[in-house]
């Protein structure tokens, strides 16, 4: 196959892991793909015969903490790998690497009962979380206006009310951390805390199943007074904006890797369609147009690349990286639009259809423009800080 992805050179000992990823996710998780997305027990089913097929190929929770049982990968090493590996929705989940948010916020801001709980198993699959912060009817990128409450209770602990919705995961989760207002007052930076909440606990709900352009795994949730420990709040009481922030940073670098592993699946469709197609007039890759969509959507991955990189860089240097990543987001989630639309483009009514993965992969792409902050959100961001800045 040929690399579009140019870019830093990949360090050796990664590269062998990087193939071996690569590998898995091709040949085991991309056939189950369709099962996967319509979701239900064939789809449970399936994706734990990958979970056990990654851990016998020793590729399991590669970038979790060795101290929870992972593999302990970097970010700088294990950014490489997340391309490959997100090439397809479900490849983190199949080789154990999508509760590493979690894993990492829990082990950072959880009380000593909590890292000492949860961490672990949720490393080995034998737990699920999930996170619960966008709300039906409030914007999901003003975490201030936040109507989920979480009232103190006599003798300690937290009664959690409140409505969440497209909350990734809902649907099977044995815990969700919820975002939730705990001092009465709105619009207040220092009122919002992050519970840890068990979906097994009174008054926890799902409510209905909320698919996204027709794929599972979104899901609407209901709080009715539930309980939780005080031990069970994620930082300190107030202060779940500073968790956020940290949790947001790395997990939009993680989306704009997987983002761009999919467009360079896609980029490779396209490719194998204008190389192997022919018409009566000759090869498809003869027509300049053809041609065009090839160099834009090469063009799009070569610049986007290195922006994805160095938000990488300054996650893993534990720097303030709001301007790399909202750079990085938008210009990865454009990316695999682009990519994704020129290559069905290219294919004509078969890259509509159930055929290939053109259909699902220009899915995510429109959902990117979205998922962790509309386009918007992030170019006001940016430019408000840039423009703050000192001029040199």
């Amino acid at each position: 196959m040929w690399d579009v992805r140019g870019g830093p050179p990949c360090p050796q000992d990664t590269a062998g892991i990087r193939d071996r990823v690569a590998a898995f996710v091709r040949e085991r998780v991309m056939p189950c793909e369709p099962a996967l997305d319509a979701g239900g027990p064939e789809a449970a089913t399936l994706m734990s015969r990958l979970q056990k097929e990654a851990r016998e190929a020793g590729l399991w929770a590669l970038p979790l903490p060795v101290e929870f049982g992972g593999q302990g990968l970097p970010l700088t090493s294990y950014a490489q790998v997340a391309e490959v590996e997100g090439a397809s929705e479900h490849g983190p989940a199949a080789l154990g690497s999508a509760p590493l948010l979690d894993v990492l916020m829990l082990a950072r801001h959880g009380s000593p009962l909590v890292r000492e709980r949860y961490p672990a198993r949720l490393t080995a699959g034998e737990l699920r979380t999930c996170y619960a912060m966008t709300e039906p009817d409030t914007p999901g990128t003003d975490p201030f206006l936040t109507e989920t409450r979480a009232e103190p209770q006599q003798g300690g602990g937290w009664r959690v009310s409140g409505r969440k919705w497209f909350t990734s995961g809902a649907g099977d989760a044995d815990l969700v951390t919820v975002l939730a207002r705990t001092d009465g007052r709105a619009p207040d930076r220092t009122g919002l805390s992050l519970l840890l909440v068990s979906t097994a606990a009174p008054g926890f709900r799902v409510v209905r199943p909320l698919p996204v352009l027709g794929a599972a795994g979104q899901w609407e949730i209901a709080l009715d007074g539930v309980r939780v420990d005080a031990d069970h709040v994620v930082g300190e009481p107030g202060a779940a904006l500073n968790v956020a922030s940290e949790r947001l940073q790395l997990g939009r670098t993680l989306r704009c890797l997987r983002w761009l592993g999919q467009a360079h699946r896609a980029f490779e469709l396209m490719r194998s369609r204008v190389v192997t197609r022919s018409r009566s007039g000759g090869p498809l890759g003869d027509l300049q147009l053809v041609q065009r969509h090839v160099f834009e959507a090469l063009l799009a991955l070569r610049t986007t690349r290195p922006l994805v990189y160095e938000a990488v860089a300054e996650v893993a240097a534990g720097n303030d990286a709001h301007v790399e990543v909202g750079l990085a987001k938008v210009a990865a989630a454009r990316t695999l639009q682009q990519v994704t639309d020129a290559a069905i483009q290219v294919y004509g009514a078969a890259g509509l259809g159930p055929d290939t993965a053109l259909p699902a992969l220009y899915r995510t792409a429109r959902t990117a423009r979205i998922l962790d902050g509309p386009d918007e959100l992030h170019i006001t961001s940016v430019a408000r800080r840039v423009l703050r800045a000192e001029l040199p």
